[in-house]
Formats: C-alpha cells, sequence, structure tokens
C-alpha cells in the first residue's frame, strides 16, 4: 500500500507537481482508533497503511480515477449519514438473490465520487476487503470490484508510469498541470485542453 502511494507520489511530482499540494498530511494513530470505536468497526489494515499515508485530500481534486479519498472524519461522517438513512429507504434489504442493498453496515466508506461512495466490503468470506461502490441511489454494485485496497492504488500506480486505463478511467494532464482522470478518447475539459498524461 504504501509503496503504490509513492510511486503514485513519485510520478506526481515529476509530471503534475501541483497535484501533490492537496495530498494531506498523515492520520494520526489516535484518530483512526477513535473512529474505529465511534463507528463500531475495525479498519482493514491497507485503509490504516493508506491513512497513515495521506488522511485524504486538503480540497477536492481528481487524484484517484473513482473517487476522491476520504479522510477519517470523513469516512465516520459518510457511514453514519448511510446508517441513518438506510432504514428510511429500506437500504438494507437485498431485493433479489444477487442483488446488493443499498448499504450494509459491514461497509466502510475510501473515496466521494460524483454519484456514490467508494466501498471496502468487510463482510466475512471470499470478498472480504473488495473495493466496490455504493451509489446514492440505486442499489451497490460489486460486479467490477477490485480485490483490494492495495490491487487498487497499484494499479493507478502502473497505468500512471506504463500507460492503459484503471477500469474505464485514463490519466490525462490539465491545462494547469494537475492530474485528471476521465474516460478514454477525451481531449478537453470545460472548453481547457487535456492531453493524455505522460509515462514514467
Amino acid at each position: 500500500m504504501t509503496e503504490a502511494w509513492v510511486r503514485i507520489e513519485g510520478w506526481m511530482r515529476r509530471h503534475a507537481p501541483a497535484s501533490t499540494d492537496v495530498l494531506a498530511r498523515p492520520a494520526a494513530s489516535e484518530s483512526i482508533t477513535a473512529a474505529e470505536a465511534e463507528l463500531g468497526l475495525p479498519f482493514p489494515a491497507e485503509l490504516v497503511e493508506s491513512l497513515r499515508r495521506h488522511d485524504g485530500l486538503t480540497e477536492w481534486a481528481s487524484i484517484l480515477p473513482e473517487a476522491t479519498p476520504l479522510s477519517v472524519t470523513g469516512i465516520v461522517e459518510h457511514r453514519q449519514v448511510r446508517m441513518e438513512i438506510a432504514p428510511d429507504v429500506d437500504g438494507f434489504a437485498r431485493h433479489g438473490a444477487e442483488a446488493e442493498p443499498w448499504w450494509h453496515e459491514r461497509w466502510l466508506p475510501f473515496g466521494d465520487g460524483d454519484c456514490g461512495l467508494q466501498v471496502i466490503d468487510l463482510r466475512p468470506g471470499s470478498g472480504f476487503a473488495r473495493v466496490g461502490w455504493a451509489p446514492t441511489s440505486n442499489p451497490a454494485d460489486f460486479s467490477d470490484a477490485w480485490p483490494s485496497l492495495e490491487a487498487y492504488l497499484t494499479t493507478v500506480a502502473d497505468v500512471l508510469e506504463t500507460g492503459g486505463a484503471a477500469g474505464v478511467w485514463y490519466p490525462y494532464l490539465t491545462i494547469d498541470g494537475a492530474l485528471w482522470w476521465s474516460l478514454g478518447g477525451q481531449t478537453e475539459l470545460n472548453g481547457e485542453p487535456l492531453r493524455p498524461a505522460p509515462q514514467h
């Protein structure tokens, strides 16, 4: 996990230095322990290691392809909101044998996206610690889940260094030299040019 972050940071220092400025300082061990106690749910080792590298971001930025990584405080707040809302929207219930619920008490948010939360699945079983998607208005989706947080961040590092896509997302640089993730074939953002991110 730390190695993946080091590689991502190294690439950004070389090619998108403005993006490194938004990486938050490490989370304190005490804040992680307090969050676990408040939620009654232990954080998986990979999430702790990631938070001990960066406690989210200091401001919104397109650092990772699927969602903005949350701070410890953000994880707590987003999970509490989902837990409070779920009973009112039948959110804990599955509607079909293969369907996921809208929310589950053993999911931890990792990232905040445009249409939902990127979540770590802590339910026991073969899918433990996979990273999927809990939309705002639809049941959760683990059909294209990352097998782990480390696998997700390692893929991001691989793509930045050697090219390709992380799922459907490709890296670009904005006119200001910031990292930006978008679908393939994009040439502009809000009327300003986008260029494919350099490799290595």
